[in-house]
């Protein structure tokens, strides 16, 4: 890959984590319903695409890392 498209990478990767925390919150406030059941899916979902967040973040430094050392 090249300097610039790592970069483009990186930036995308910086992106989507910040998306998927938005995202989570969103999730878990719009699909929860009345009954508890339902209220535990949409917890429990809004933190499985909350745990995105992290790997997106450490995959965006990664990649700005290979861009920066890129010869």
């Amino acid at each position: 890959m090249k300097k610039n498209q790592l970069k483009q990478l990186s930036n995308l990767c910086f992106i989507l984590g910040f998306v998927s925390i938005i995202g989570s919150i969103a999730i878990w406030f719009l699909t929860g319903g009345k009954d508890a059941e339902t209220q535990a899916h949409a917890e429990r979902f809004g933190i499985f695409v909350g745990l995105w967040a992290p790997t997106f973040l450490i995959l965006s430094n990664r990649f700005d890392r290979y861009a920066e050392n890129y010869v």
